[in-house]
């Protein structure tokens, strides 16, 4: 199908965007493209506007300041997936990019993009919270910075207001040491999750330290298996705990029916993900 008609806006600086999203009450943004164009095209959705972000270079790269990695809203999959920086410093979040789609994807879809859609079955929604980011969410009112445990708040909806953009992403550098491991189950090579568990690990004497555990599309957003987490701490990583820990995070979904599976084969998966990664990041972490 052919979308609607639409008024089309190329800002140079965001500035100049937050005053185009505010002038223009039906407008939508348009980062990568993925979700919003298809969407178009069936006219699920018909702006009135689009306001493209892809020529404000400010809000593209990756860098790092005040212990944080900070990247630009409008940084490909691509070009994080070919960032020194991130490979060193966040290899979870690199290894998570690494499955997304595939190669012509990602050298279009934005991590900004992904993450205001705010689709649990997306990957970035539960990398940033095993990462413990944060959004900085700019508008007519200035900056506000969001954690990302409380920006996902049901499918497709965010903390962010209709007069904000995302600008930037800033991630915390784990420890030095902390393994990681982001276990994706798909049916095939770039499709979305059936589930998957992205973790983050640090052990210390030869028990759990610290672990940061959150789930891909179980629920209406992503999740973050809490109870699981508390239970390894303090312990050492062996079947019994391996398997406490898979129920616990099995215990915290609340998946819902989709074509790659029934509620209770999503949240089994959630579990032997959960698994799989931590005995990943286990044989990554250094004491």
């Amino acid at each position: 199908m052919i979308p609607a008609g639409f008024d089309y806006h190329a800002p140079r600086s965001v500035a100049d965007a937050v005053k185009l999203l505010g002038s223009l009450p039906d407008a939508k943004l348009l980062a990568g493209g993925h979700s919003l164009l298809p969407m178009m095209k069936l006219r699920f959705a018909t702006p009135g506007a689009l306001i493209d972000l892809g020529k404000i270079t400010t809000l593209r790269g990756v860098s790092e300041a005040g212990g944080e990695i900070r990247i630009g809203a409008m940084t490909t999959e691509h070009e994080l997936l070919h960032s020194k920086l991130v490979a060193e410093k966040l290899p979870l979040l690199a290894e998570g990019v690494a499955q997304i789609a595939d190669p012509q994807v990602r050298y279009r879809g934005t991590i900004g993009g992904d993450i205001c859609h705010g689709d649990p079955a997306n990957d970035h929604p539960s990398l940033m919270l095993a990462l413990d980011a944060s959004f900085v969410l700019t508008g007519p009112k200035g900056e506000r910075v969001v954690k990302a445990e409380s920006y996902f708040v049901g499918v497709y909806t965010t903390q962010a207001a209709a007069d904000e953009i995302l600008t930037q992403i800033r991630i915390p550098v784990p420890a030095a040491g902390c393994g990681w491991s982001y276990s994706k189950f798909k049916r095939k090579t770039g499709d979305f999750a059936t589930a998957a568990a992205a973790v983050l690990l640090q052990m210390k004497g030869g028990t759990v330290a610290k672990v940061s555990i959150a789930l891909t599309n179980v629920g209406a957003t992503p999740i973050k298996a809490r109870q699981a987490e508390q239970a390894l701490l303090g312990k050492a990583i062996d079947d019994a705990t391996l398997n406490e820990a898979a129920r616990l995070a099995m215990g915290s979904c609340s998946a819902t029916a989709c074509p790659r599976g029934t509620p209770d084969y999503k949240t089994a998966m959630a579990g032997e993900m959960t698994r799989r990664a931590l005995l990943a990041a286990q044989a990554r972490a250094k004491p």
